[in-house]
């Protein structure tokens, strides 16, 4: 090989420019150091200058990145309807919402670090939460430490309660619950079916969900005949999936997120499962589930936080689960429908908004206090928290995607769009 002679003077500056490079290369690696991809904020320009930074992490990239899609488009489009309604009202001034977050890569290790930064370099005044349980547990012994208030929107296991934190509040329903309705459903539907197979991801959520399933099946008199749990992210189902066949179980229930629902439905039809009914929690809500699956979509049954048939008369910028859709969709365009992730985030923003209104103050000690006082009616249903921090007064409702190619409200009954379709043809 022919060397190449480098003058002093050369070298030092090159060695320089390497040096430089490698160390930009080392700390764009590191979960503070940001590049715009990862690091956003957001603000409808109102021309109110005084603000209020709700911080948070949303995934945009990694297993769960079109949940974190979904999270981050609520969170943006609440904030815009806040401040263009004139923003946070406080005595006599009016307060800009700005929406600061980072990309957490669904990943938890990287959460407490991310809302570290939120708080100290941000200057977060709230911090909401980001989507799954596994991550919100990250979030919260950061907020407990810095005594800054934390709305979860999108942690439903009870385990992120009760553990003597004070500083975070949860609008959703918890975990145990998730399942029941589509027990209920088929329970009350056709009183023979009376064998449950169970299936989630080794996670707290599902855990939690499974538990629940378990505990309310044996409470009106079904059987569950399986249970197990695969590893998170899972690329293959197959061994659980023939243990459940050979179970022949009336109704199969999973719990997971979008990716594993999607996978679940593939090697559920793959693999000759022909139970009465399915249900899943995360999946069946988003518009990919239909998009993935097409015809393989039919008849799935999914537990989802809200839907806009809901009947709920909100104090809020909508009004209604139904305004609420109206208004989201026209804004955003490429939704056929709002996924429960997407009304989450919009109802934990006015959560923020009614608690800073409501203590007069933006002091993290008079917004906490606020809000253990918070009682009211929103689009997304009303919200109290017990002394946990948990919201006593959401319930679960039952989707159905239906062979029309349309997902209807189908329990509970009062808010039904229409029936079930029951039991599951044996060949779809």
């Amino acid at each position: 090989m022919r060397s190449v002679r480098i003058a002093p003077g050369l070298r030092i500056q090159v060695n320089w420019l390497l040096f430089l490079v490698a160390a930009l290369a080392l700390l764009s690696g590191l979960p503070g150091c940001d590049s715009p991809a990862t690091s956003s904020s957001y603000s409808a320009d109102t021309g109110v200058d005084v603000k209020i930074v709700l911080g948070a992490t949303i995934s945009i990239t990694g297993p769960t990145a079109q949940e974190g899609a979904y999270a981050r488009d609520g969170y943006e489009f609440a904030v815009d309807a806040v401040n263009r309604a004139g923003g946070v009202r406080i005595g006599d001034k009016s307060y800009r919402l700005v929406l600061k977050y980072y990309d957490d890569q669904s990943n938890a290790r990287l959460v407490p670090d991310l809302y570290r930064k939120l708080l100290n370099e941000d200057h977060a005044n709230i911090l909401l939460g980001p989507y799954s349980s596994a991550l919100t547990m990250e979030a919260v012994p950061v907020a407990e430490e810095a005594h800054i208030p934390l709305i979860d929107a999108h942690g439903s296991a009870e385990s992120i309660f009760g553990n003597g934190d004070h500083y975070t509040f949860g609008i959703l329903s918890p975990a145990q619950n998730y399942l029941r309705g589509i027990i209920a459903l088929v329970h009350a539907t056709d009183p023979s079916a009376h064998t449950v197979a169970l299936i989630g991801a080794d996670e707290a959520f599902s855990h939690e969900v499974l538990q629940g399933a378990s505990d309310y099946a044996q409470e009106v008199g079904m059987q569950v005949v399986y249970s197990a749990f695969y590893p998170i992210n899972a690329p293959d189902l197959a061994s659980q999936l023939l243990a459940v066949k050979a179970m022949h179980p009336d109704l199969l229930l999973g719990s997971g997120h979008l990716q594993d629902s999607l996978l679940l439905a593939r090697q559920v039809h793959d693999l000759g499962l022909t139970p009465k009914a399915i249900g899943l929690t995360s999946g069946p809500s988003t518009p990919e589930f239909r998009t993935n699956l097409q015809g393989l979509a039919d008849y799935i049954f999914g537990a989802t936080q809200w839907t806009s048939a809901l009947k709920y008369k909100g104090d809020d910028p909508w009004g209604s689960p139904r305004a609420y859709a109206d208004a989201f969709r026209a804004s955003h365009p490429t939704y056929d429908d709002v996924p429960y992730q997407t009304a989450e985030s919009s109802a934990a923003v006015i959560v923020a908004q009614r608690a800073l209104e409501k203590a007069g103050a933006t002091d993290p000690e008079s917004v906490r206090a606020a809000l253990t006082k918070i009682d009211f009616m929103t689009f997304y249903g009303r919200i109290k928290f017990d002394e946990r921090g948990v919201n006593i007064y959401k319930p679960m409702v039952v989707e159905q995607l239906q062979p029309d190619g349309h997902k209807y409200t189908v329990f509970p009954r009062d808010v039904a769009e229409k029936d079930a379709l029951y039991p599951m043809p044996a060949s779809r």
